[in-house]
């Protein structure tokens, strides 16, 4: 639900590229963004392509309430 502030193979700080990332892969290749970005490692840029935001139907049963 929330990307993690490092990768959880190597250590990698991640979190603070997300934002870019998921910006501009609306518009540019994922595989140019994460070179851009300084994300080298395969286990780093799994983290960023496997992230999926669930926050927004998560938070519909919160509202509900018990």
């Amino acid at each position: 639900m929330i990307i993690p502030v490092r990768c959880f193979s190597c250590g990698g700080v991640i979190g603070d590229k997300y934002e870019e990332f998921k910006r501009r892969i609306k518009k540019e290749d994922p595989k140019e963004v994460m070179d851009s970005l300084g994300v080298k490692r395969y286990c780093c840029r799994r983290m960023l392509l496997s992230q999926a935001d669930f926050i927004d139907e998560v938070i519909k049963f919160d509202e509900l309430g018990p």
